[in-house]
């Protein structure tokens, strides 16, 4: 699915208008599929009593099409949350209501406003849509409050949940609070990016009549997972496969302590289809390793004082990687010392094979960036907003603001894949395209999982995949199986070792 911006959204609605398709028609369809979805919760839960909250634009138009539609099987009362509608559809709209839906002004009856917000089972947020920009006034903030006391009602956004930014997710100064939003035609930057996305709710995406050939023509900011791996699916393979043909994967992790993130990232590697694993780790880890996997290869290598790999061991390294491999992992639990920093940037700046560079492999080039500048391999990089931090000399708020633009632009100076981690990861590759992943869930939030994200996608490197069908594919499945786990146990128990299992099945 798509992601627009507001801009390429008017241009779409533009477009649709010159194919012949009214903004008229347009509001109708916004309306009645939104009433649709607000019908079938109040069947569901047998509620009674409704308040749609309108804005004076087309916004405040759609909210007018849901009252009127609602009234005969609900009792409706419209709040004008700014005053009388101002454009020319909102106002023949809000002409259109029937008797039976009573009408207050924000402004002159707050009071009376407040008394219904409280008493009702559901809200229905139809003030700004997409073009909102500025904060709220101090009314609207009070408004947004006011809805978020009442707790036991049901609340949808129309389009975005006012408040929010769409372009950037931003809010100022509080935002409608929704369980459900219904947007149109494709989804919007707010829906994807936090904080805004977690004031959405459950995002439904309808169609209101836009051509199909003006949408296959829009603008978009990114592209979902899904829509990358429906249209690229995973290849079965031949029957006349075998393990050579399946690539080789050079797993470079591990440390004195952190033998576990070595296991499950080889371990992810191997249930993700690659046809051998070479792992290098130190030598004080590998019984540890060696009990827990039994097919892959070891490369047991002489390590410092410190528990962490040898940077002597750099030969024996440079080998396995261009040579003996057909790509490679560096960093899971590889530990952070000076010697490790020059270890990884030797073998960055040596390396011809694809790399993904996780944890540890991120925090050992921060200080040296310009090394991915020189690389001749494809490189995908996986940090997380902390690890994104230190590779632009901010900090993981900083990236949390402005995670499109973080991870876009640091994957076009740097010519490198960045998948930036995180609710809804984003996957930006040097050429300019950029995917969010909407498969995953809370319980995926523990030490483990990155681990098993990196030993996934540097499998699929392996087997031939470019470095975009490799990140792509890991993020989605990996967040499938979480899902699945999910499914299976609560997410709060849930860990990441049950993810590996669950890619026993692949889907």
């Amino acid at each position: 699915m798509l992601v627009t911006e507001n801009e390429d959204v008017r241009k779409m609605e533009e477009a649709a208008v010159s194919r012949g398709v009214s903004m008229e028609q347009l509001m109708e369809k916004a309306g009645t599929k939104t009433a649709a979805v607000a019908a079938k919760l109040i069947a569901e839960k047998k509620l009674k009593k409704v308040c749609v909250l309108c804005g004076s634009g087309n916004n405040g138009g759609d909210g007018y099409v849901i009252a009127r539609l609602l009234s005969v099987m609900s009792e409706v009362t419209v709040i004008m949350a700014t005053g009388e509608p101002k454009s020319t559809l909102a106002r023949m709209n809000f002409e259109l209501l029937p008797d039976n839906v009573e009408v207050f002004d924000y402004a002159s009856r707050l009071y009376e406003c407040i008394g219904v917000i409280r008493e009702t089972e559901m809200i229905i947020d139809a003030v700004y849509g997409i073009g909102f920009r500025d904060g709220l006034n101090a009314d609207l903030t009070d408004l947004m409050s006011f809805c978020q006391e009442n707790t036991k009602a049901v609340r949808i956004a129309v389009d975005i949940p006012t408040g929010i930014v769409c372009d950037t997710g931003e809010i100022i100064n509080g935002c409608f609070d929704a369980d459900y939003t219904v947007t149109f035609t494709t989804l919007k930057p707010a829906h994807v990016l936090y904080p805004a996305s977690d004031h959405c709710g459950e995002i439904i995406v309808e169609d209101v009549g836009v051509p199909s050939v003006v949408k296959k023509h829009t603008m978009f900011l990114m592209k979902t997972t899904d829509e990358f791996v429906e249209e690229h699916p995973l290849s079965m393979g031949k029957k006349s496969d075998h393990k050579g043909s399946r690539g080789t994967l050079a797993a470079v992790c591990g440390s004195y302590g952190m033998a576990g993130a070595a296991v499950m990232a080889g371990k992810a590697a191997l249930r993700s289809g690659v046809g051998l694993v070479k792992m290098a780790l130190p030598k004080g880890i590998y019984p540890i390793a060696a009990s827990h996997l039994c097919e892959p290869v070891f490369c047991v290598l002489r390590q410092s004082e410190d528990g962490k790999i040898d940077i002597d061991e750099y030969g024996k390294l440079l080998t396995l990687l261009t040579e003996e491999s057909d790509a490679a992992l560096i960093g899971c639990g590889l530990g952070i010392s000076q010697n490790i920093r020059s270890l990884v940037a030797l073998l960055v700046d040596s390396a011809v094979k694809p790399l993904v560079l996780d944890a540890d492999g991120i925090n050992a080039i921060a200080s040296n960036i310009n090394v991915l500048k020189r690389a001749k391999a494809p490189i995908i990089l996986t940090p997380h907003p902390a690890e994104m931090g230190r590779l632009t000399g901010t900090d993981a708020h900083t990236v949390q603001l402005d995670r499109y633009g973080c991870a876009a632009g640091f994957a076009a100076e740097f010519g490198v894949t960045v998948v930036l981690k995180g609710a809804n990861t984003l996957i930006a590759t040097p050429d300019g395209k950029t995917y969010v992943n909407l498969t995953g869930n809370n319980g995926m939030a523990k030490g483990g999982s990155g681990d098993i994200l990196a030993g996934m996608m540097a499998s699929f490197l392996a087997q031939g995949m470019s470095t975009e069908e490799a990140a792509v594919n890991a993020v989605y499945y990996h967040g499938l199986a979480g899902d699945r786990c999910a499914e299976k146990y609560h997410q709060r128990s849930m860990l990441p070792t049950d993810m590996i299992e669950e890619l026993k099945y692949w889907f």
